[in-house]
């Protein structure tokens, strides 16, 4: 089943993806007075350490890379939720559905990530701020709707 509509998995991780990466390079430009680059770097230092930061082009790159496959993961993970629960395909297919179970998935995929996926890789404890609550509401947007619309067709 699965193959079958790997397409669609695919286009949701690559929507994902772009939705996200603009968002947060757009914030980390505009508002935190950093680089698009920077950015990257930060996401390639989770798995790579804190030489990424340094690391140029290169591990920009490696981080881009990191982001587009965890976009493609999470759209994995909610395509297989899809798939398997009626309750929740019923809820897709209401009434601003796909909007509803996108304000529940994006913080989750957000807290899953940033509570304990990245601070087990790092060692480093999660810190809330403000950036961590405009991530939070934006991963509604950002994830949640490109990763529910798209993979709402899996189902």
């Amino acid at each position: 089943m699965i193959s079958k509509n790997s397409s669609w998995i695919a286009l949701a991780g690559l929507l994902t993806g772009i939705a996200d990466g603009l968002f947060s390079s757009v914030l980390s430009v505009a508002f935190y007075g950093s680089s698009v680059k920077r950015l990257f770097q930060g996401v390639a230092s989770v798995l790579l350490g804190a030489g990424a930061l340094s690391g140029g082009t290169r591990t920009a790159a490696i981080g881009v890379l990191m982001h587009f496959g965890v976009a493609l993961a999470w759209s994995t993970v909610f395509a297989l939720v899809i798939w398997r629960s009626s309750a929740i395909r019923k809820v897709a297919r209401s009434r601003f559905g796909v909007v509803k179970i996108a304000a529940i998935y994006g913080p989750v995929v957000w807290m899953v990530m940033s509570l304990i996926v990245i601070p087990w890789l790092t060692h480093r404890p999660p810190v809330i701020t403000p950036r961590w609550w405009t991530q939070f509401f934006g991963h509604i947007v950002f994830v949640g709707l490109p990763i529910v619309a798209t993979t709402k067709k899996f189902a």
